[in-house]
């Protein structure tokens, strides 16, 4: 395994974090154990969650990706050995049985104590906000829209509130997810005041999704903040399954069918090019797309998720594979013919 600091800090997470989004609904608690005690065999000492976890989010779902990992914090007492991330709600229809008020009030504190008593934890590594409250481009949406809406700019409230919660040791650092350029700057912004900074951001990031390259890389390196990269398989077409509509039993999309943000014919004929390198290459389609986001110079850590042990080896022995740059030129020759189809 390899390991990289989070920015503006001496911890070091592994190059692999382990995704859990699939615990409680694709994946049973006894499995989800069984992920997270090899993971740890193999080196990865970084676990992403979140309280919405399970995914699609549901009221009789609620948080249970967070109790399953805080009951093998629980069962196997390895909470010294791993660090811990995970994200408050943003507001929306989507979370509507989670909470209204979006990061207002006590909203912040409340969603905290909750993880912390589900994850039987006293403090958690990293606490990210999962998308923003203002409506803004998240989630496939490509085109801009301008919105007469009732957001007022609370980025220091909320910076405030995570000081008091780090200053308590209930958080050690913070962070981002789903956030434009614009939103970063304004916590960077904000921060100067001292108050904590955001030292990652948690953005889609993937072959078949580039964006973040266009302009929050650059913030990115030049501000010191992390990408934690998700969706790095796309929804697992960049596994090559779903080819020729291929939709297998128990696979996302067929028990999801309404998540198409990466089922798209764009997307199959960009994955189909790059399946031809890595055959090229003696490379699986999952390795080549793996490899691609572990190397690049802006990412801290490529969140993966697997539902079953299998899989779950093959993407964390990624770390081992190595782009030529002749691979990396051939990559960005598709990306040219066919940009960002999965945004």
């Amino acid at each position: 395994m390899e390991y990289k600091n989070l920015p503006n800090t001496d911890i070091q997470v592994s190059k692999i974090c382990l995704g859990t989004m699939t615990w409680g609904r694709q994946n049973s608690q006894d499995e989800a154990f069984e992920q997270m005690n090899y993971s740890v065999d193999r080196g990865v000492n970084f676990f992403d969650t979140a309280e919405l976890y399970p995914v699609p989010a549901s009221p009789d779902k609620y948080a249970l990706t967070e109790k399953i990992i805080g009951n093998w914090f629980h069962k196997f007492k390895k909470r010294d050995e791993v660090i811990l991330a995970t994200k408050i709600a943003g507001p929306g229809d989507y979370t509507a049985h989670i909470r209204k008020s979006g990061f207002k009030g006590s909203s912040i504190e409340d969603a905290l104590e909750g993880s912390l008593n589900r994850l039987r934890t006293d403090y958690i590594d990293l606490y990210q906000l999962h998308w923003p409250e203002r409506i803004t481009n998240t989630f496939g949406n490509r085109n801009f829209q301008y919105f007469n809406d009732s957001w007022e700019d609370n980025f220091e409230s909320i910076l405030e509130k995570l000081k008091n919660l780090i200053k308590k040791g209930k958080i050690r650092h913070i962070g981002l997810s789903n956030e434009n350029p614009w939103g970063i700057m304004k916590f960077l912004e904000y921060s100067k005041r001292e108050l904590p900074k955001m030292i990652t951001i948690q953005n889609p990031y993937s072959l078949l999704n580039r964006l973040f390259e266009i302009g929050t890389s650059e913030i990115c390196k030049r501000e010191s903040i992390g990408l934690l990269a998700y969706s790095p398989l796309a929804f697992g077409v960049l596994t090559g399954k779903y080819f020729d509509g291929n939709v297998p039993k128990n696979s996302r999309m067929d028990l999801f069918p309404r998540l198409k943000r990466y089922n798209n014919e764009n997307s199959f004929k960009a994955a189909k090019l790059y399946n031809e390198i890595a055959k090229k290459n003696n490379l699986s389609l999952t390795q080549l797309a793996l490899a691609f986001v572990n190397d690049r110079p802006f990412v801290t850590s490529n969140i993966i998720g697997a539902t079953t042990v299998e899989q779950l080896k093959e993407n964390i022995d990624s770390i081992s594979v190595k782009l030529s740059d002749d691979i990396i030129s051939e990559i960005n020759q598709v990306n040219n013919k066919i940009p960002n189809p999965s945004p």
